[in-house]
């Protein structure tokens, strides 16, 4: 049977550049290897051909020869390899080597990721031990606490290292033995077409090795549950998502490994007075009319549980600012302070009595020119209905 064209084989035209291939290889091998297959003896002869085909385009050489002359390039053993297969020599193995992590991810990396993670978390394939899971631990503060910090205690159910069995998961007086089927490798391997594929073992789930005895206390898993109590400092400053991470207080490692960590997630219950931004505080006060067109002192709460005196000038507007300098949040692990502003809001009288409507009409017939903003307002106003009208 005539062989196909390699462009052909691969789905591009001909001439098609290096990283045109290499694309067009690697969504064709995820589809035809043997793993995604299995074994079907059609699509293992394509993926045959498929890697014979790419070993010969990959190569400009060998790209060259092959557009100038076809097949007839690589007759009488040109491009075939030292091991007597097309396209599988030591060339073959560089072009693997370079692109097959991101082929296979999906039939080997789970479990080369899963196995080196073991490795790196605790030992795993070794002597079982494995590192313990990180927690999460919420805790909810006011703005007072955040600006002076604070001593909490939190109450944690976490797993612990077996007191029965100091961790190790095994009955007092005997010890976890080596796995019989992988020999205390943690893995196995088996051969998958061209390829060797390694798999945790399904005998001690890439521990390297099983108990026979079991602790009664833990079954066998080195740990049990537990309450804990834990003493957490609050440092002035935190802000609300701030987090705070207690090495090693998380869950116990299984078999004798190292714990987890403990993460304490900080949020901010609303303050009654104050809105924070940052390191800056904010505080509304409402006025009397009065205050605001004569002006005065007013004294305000400070977040220390102080007082602070601001002056009021005469004719102060509704929303205007002061800004009390360093009278804010501590910033976090710093010696500085944010500022507090203030900011009037002048309040408009309710259920007035005859005299005082009496005297609201008086002032209001005599302040006719006291409003610039309310009478440029309506100047403007009367302009712009006046254009309408002509």
């Amino acid at each position: 049977m005539a062989k196909r064209d390699f462009y052909e084989v691969l789905g591009v035209a001909k001439g098609a550049d290096e990283k045109v291939l290499k694309t067009a290889y690697r969504n064709l091998a995820k589809k035809l290897h043997p793993d995604a297959n299995h074994g079907s003896k059609e699509t293992d002869a394509k993926f045959k051909e498929l890697n014979e085909a790419y070993d010969v385009l990959k190569d400009p050489q060998k790209k060259a020869a092959y557009d100038r002359f076809g097949h007839q390039a690589f007759e009488n053993g040109g491009g075939r390899s030292s091991a007597g297969g097309p396209g599988f020599g030591p060339e073959f193995n560089s072009s693997m080597s370079d692109i097959f992590e991101d082929l296979f991810g999906d039939f080997m990396g789970g479990q080369r990721a899963g196995a080196a993670g073991q490795r790196g978390r605790g030992g795993a394939r070794g002597n079982g031990a494995t590192r313990g899971s990180d927690l999460r631990y919420n805790l909810e503060i006011n703005l007072t606490e955040a600006y002076s910090g604070k001593s909490a205690t939190v109450r944690v159910p976490s797993s612990v290292a077996c007191d029965t069995c100091k961790g190790s998961g095994a009955k007092p007086g005997t010890q976890p033995k080596t796995c019989g089927t992988c020999g205390g490798a943690g893995a196995v391997r088996s051969q998958s077409g061209f390829f060797t594929v390694e798999r945790a073992c399904p005998t001690c789930a890439g521990r390297g090795q099983v108990i026979a005895d079991p602790c009664m206390t833990c079954g066998g898993q080195g740990r049990v549950t537990k309450e804990r109590n834990l003493t957490v400092a609050i440092p002035p400053g935190v802000e609300d998502g701030t987090r705070i991470r207690m090495t090693g207080e998380g869950e116990a490692g299984m078999r004798g490994g190292p714990s987890g960590d403990l993460y304490i997630f900080i949020s901010m219950r609303a303050h009654e007075f104050f809105q924070r931004d940052g390191a800056d505080l904010y505080c509304k006060v409402p006025i009397s009319m009065a205050t605001a067109s004569l002006g005065g002192e007013i004294e305000v709460p400070t977040i220390d549980g102080k007082k602070a005196r601001v002056t009021i000038p005469d004719g102060a507007q509704n929303g205007k600012q002061f800004r009390l300098k360093a009278k804010g949040m501590p910033v976090l692990r710093s010696a500085q302070h944010g500022d507090m502003y203030i900011q009037v809001s002048v309040e408009t009288p309710v259920n007035l009595s005859r005299r005082q409507r009496e005297l609201m009409q008086e002032f209001d017939k005599e302040a006719r020119n006291n409003s610039p903003e309310s009478e440029g307002f309506f100047a403007k106003a009367k302009a712009f209905w006046d254009g309408f009208g002509g």
